[in-house]
């Protein structure tokens, strides 16, 4: 039975509680407090003015659709970016192209558990935006379907997927004992999820708030044996998407919180151990600043290559229909077998291997296996752009 301390410890952010002991090593589980956060966050002008500039830039990402023929060009790359930085955080191998090759039944170069958990990933993601979408709300219910998808195959697939776990976890270390961190008692996950979800949709609380205050208390009741941190990422989008912020999930944090990780977990231990949530909103403001930016400069980048290629394709005469539609498909999808191309086009082989012949003789597309059979291409300057920041 879980009992609380005679004289409980506290932080600003929350208390601990004993949760075992055994000889002389007592563990204590901390236990956040509702949110928002009591007394009440003190956000001074700089901090205020961060924020107001966060908003401004998810407003210009959302943006980015009015001078995109398809938006949809640059979602398919986006999601998948977001999936692999936010999965590299948790310690996977594997690439955006390793995931590509996945999609189009190719051998990645990454560990095959690697791809299938980055896979995973981005399937979760795709579900909730979808169930959202479709009117479902934002809720406990939805991250436990996502959290199923996210664990469905591959590892942690016997980490009680869809279910909020039931036993005791903790962060670091080879018990709780020694642990780093010790997320709350199992019999506290529910009622702290619940207190989460009504915080979620009160009306009174602001956008980025939400966002960056949701994500923490996530990651800090910890409610899943496996997977938390991809979910509390998730969140973050989910949150961006239903208040109306960004209408599609342009954005991908991940690759601010993959390139500062050790200031990422060194804020929300501050949360925990100090009650420190100004700098960790601080810290979350520049991330949604940096990325936004770097994902409206990639979508201008991007849009001026795919004219420019264009502009070239529409040269080669009687090739360029051709051509031009099986440029248009790997404006999409930088990476794709002529089988793939055949899937999502349905034109005939032979009219998409002159296609990509025309292209490769332009140095727009690269074939990438050397093998007569089975050939895979690459529009390699998208895929350069895509990969920018990316690496490991």
């Amino acid at each position: 039975m879980n009992k609380p301390e005679s004289a409980p410890r506290r932080s600003r952010a929350g208390t601990y509680v004993t949760v075992s002991t055994v000889g002389n090593e007592r563990v204590r589980a901390f236990v956040p407090g509702p949110l928002p956060p009591s007394p009440p966050i003190e956000i001074d002008g700089g901090l205020r003015r961060a924020l107001d500039a966060a908003l401004v830039e998810l407003g210009r990402v959302d943006g980015v659709s009015a001078f995109l023929p398809d938006r949809n060009l640059l979602l398919y790359s986006y999601i998948r970016k977001e999936a692999v930085l936010s999965s590299q955080i948790e310690g996977t191998q594997s690439s955006l192209s390793d995931l590509l090759l996945a999609e189009i039944d190719e051998a990645p170069g990454a560990p095959v558990d690697d791809v299938i958990e980055v896979s995973n990933c981005v399937a979760a993601i795709e579900h909730g935006v979808r169930r959202m979408h479709g009117g479902f709300p934002l809720s406990n219910r939805l991250l436990r379907e996502m959290h199923e998808v996210l664990l469905r195959r591959g590892r942690g697939a016997d980490k009680q997927p869809g279910r909020f776990r039931r036993s005791q976890n903790w962060i670091g270390g080879t018990r709780p004992g020694n642990a780093v961190f010790v997320p709350p008692p199992a019999d506290r996950v529910a009622d702290l999820m619940g207190d989460l979800e009504r915080f979620i949709h009160d009306p009174q609380n602001s956008v980025l708030l939400k966002a960056a205050l949701a994500h923490v208390q996530l990651e800090t009741i910890h409610p899943f044996l496996d997977g938390n941190g991809r979910v509390g990422r998730i969140l973050i989008t989910l949150i961006l998407v239903n208040e109306g912020v960004l209408s599609a999930p342009m954005l991908y944090l991940s690759l601010f919180f993959r390139q500062h990780r050790q200031a990422y977990y060194d804020h929300l231990n501050a949360v925990r151990r100090d009650g420190n949530w100004a700098g960790w909103l601080g810290f979350f403001a520049e991330a949604v600043i940096e990325t936004a930016r770097s994902a409206v400069e990639t979508a201008h980048r991007a849009t001026e290559l795919f004219q420019s290629d264009l502009a070239r394709i529409h040269s080669l005469g009687r090739r360029a229909s051709s051509a031009a539609q099986v440029h248009a498909k790997l404006c999409e999808r930088p990476l794709a077998s002529i089988a793939k191309l055949h899937e999502l086009t349905g034109m005939s082989i032979p009219t998409i291997t002159r296609g990509l012949e025309a292209l490769e003789g332009l140095g727009i597309v690269r074939e990438t296996t050397g093998r007569r059979r089975g050939r895979v291409y690459a529009y390699d300057r998208y895929l350069q752009l895509l990969n920018e920041g990316m690496e490991r």
